[in-house]
């Protein structure tokens, strides 16, 4: 994900460049001696040429990483995105008209110089055009961003789930909503434990979470959230405390390169909570639908890096029972992330409600979906959904309510991934087809199996 900040002042210091570095540049005396020339131009011309060229190319690698990668969150990430290719395009044009002028490019006397004068206005009032449009198509993102939310001391009623959202909730048919308990909080603590909390970073599988930083040694965390209160029970509260924060014990045991790590638990005012390595990136999830695919080698690659830290915590006795992509960080330095171990199990136990399954139905085992007891191999076969959903922009198993598609999940075969993609190597499907076995004893006996199987893939794939 590109951050905003950053990438803004990249590209105020490139397009700098690519307006003002060329003519600087060709001015100086050692320019007159620059031994290179190009097209029959001085040296200093020659400067000025290569300068500004090479603004333009780095204006437009910024522009497309920023429409790329810059998330459409509604509000001001959105309106860049929608911005960036027009302003671009204007100061393509605008370089390009100084570099002619000053070199003399025999283009200029072949056009002629009305012709060009011509041209140059009809291209800078079709821009103006752009990025007008632009701009009021996508005002109302731009008034969002400044515009804050207006606080609520009323419970608020949850929202509408998103039309074309791949993740359905069984909770959402049950009398209590899941969504009670989220928005139950209205107005964050000033403080959990030792961690100030900053600001609402958005909500999770077990509540709210919030940015906070620790005091003593001036660390940011991200906070996630479980509220407490909701059971009457005082036994089962106590049971439930004692369930949450040994998960949390076990998950904060979890010390890989490639997993979330826990810092801290606690409990202040009915509220659990958990603070965790804050991480800034990119959830696989942005890159689970079409045109947004990655490439086979990466997707193949993340995953085995994936599987490898599945089998780590496997084998400290801690199972994630929600593997999918939004729980799948690619962070800003390249590094891949598994977020939430445990936090599955952890946020079932503020919940009264019987006969929950834990997870997200589209990438649940078939054991999950049947309350048996599950294991690594679990894992595995959510894994190899995402596996599915990352190669062909949808996962394996659909339907048109959760009833339906847990049965599919179920007793239905999974669709071929050759259908959809003829294109992918046997090897891809041999994979997919165990790993995706509705009886666990026939899927991989273990993650390592099968990121050494996915490893020896990427080796087949670059040979």
């Amino acid at each position: 994900m590109v951050n905003a900040s950053s990438w803004a002042v990249q590209y105020a210091v490139v397009a700098l460049v690519a307006l003002f570095a060329g003519p600087v540049l060709s001015k100086l005396p050692e320019a007159r001696s620059f031994p290179v020339t190009l097209f029959d131009l001085t040296a200093s011309q020659t400067i000025h040429l290569v300068v500004e060229g090479t603004g333009v190319v780095a204006l437009c690698i910024l522009s497309l990483r920023a429409f790329r990668q810059m998330p459409d969150n509604g509000r001001g990430f959105s309106f860049l995105r929608q911005m960036v290719f027009p302003v671009t395009t204007l100061f393509l044009v605008i370089v390009t008209d100084r570099t002619l002028r000053v070199a003399g490019l025999p283009l200029l006397d072949r056009a002629g110089s009305t012709i060009y004068t011509q041209t140059y206005a009809a291209s800078l009032t079709l821009i103006g055009v752009w990025i007008t449009a632009a701009w009021l198509f996508h005002l109302d993102a731009l008034h969002r961003f400044f515009v804050k939310p207006v606080q609520s001391t009323r419970r608020q009623e949850p929202e509408p789930q998103d039309e074309d959202a791949d993740e359905i909730d069984p909770e959402q048919e049950n009398s209590k909503s899941a969504a009670h308990i989220l928005t139950a909080q209205n107005s964050p603590p000033s403080t959990l434990g030792r961690y100030k909390v900053l600001k609402e970073l958005g909500r999770g599988s077990m509540g709210v979470v919030y940015l906070g930083k620790d005091p003593t040694i001036q660390r940011f965390v991200a906070i996630k959230t479980m509220r407490l209160d909701e059971i009457d029970d005082h036994d089962k509260l106590q049971e439930v405390k004692a369930r949450f924060f040994r998960e949390a014990e076990s998950t904060g045991r979890l010390s890989h390169s490639n997993i979330v790590t826990i810092f801290d638990a606690g409990e202040e005012d009915d509220l659990g909570y958990i603070a965790m390595e804050l991480l800034q990136g990119t959830t696989l999830k942005q890159w689970s639908r079409k045109p947004n695919l990655l490439p086979l080698e990466k997707v193949i690659s993340i995953l085995a890096t994936v599987a490898e830290a599945m089998d780590y915590a496997h084998q400290q006795g801690v199972v994630h029972r929600d593997i999918k992509p939004a729980n799948i960080m690619l962070t800003t330095d390249g590094v891949v992330k598994v977020m939430d171990f445990g936090i599955a199990k952890m946020a079932t136990s503020s919940k009264t409600q019987t006969n929950i399954v834990l997870g997200t139905p589209t990438y649940m085992s078939p054991e999950q979906i049947s309350g048996k007891k599950v294991d690594g191999r679990s894992d595995i076969f959510s894994l190899a959904v995402v596996m599915f959903e990352l190669l062909t922009g949808r996962p394996p198993f659909t339907a048109d309510n959760v009833s339906a598609l847990l049965f599919a999940i179920a007793h239905t075969p999974h669709l071929s991934v050759k259908t959809i993609r003829p294109d992918l190597p046997p090897t891809v499907k041999k994979i997919l087809d165990q790993a995706l076995q509705k009886d666990p004893v026939h899927r991989y006996r273990r993650a390592d199996d099968l990121a050494m199987e996915l490893r020896s893939c990427l080796e087949e794939l670059a040979a």
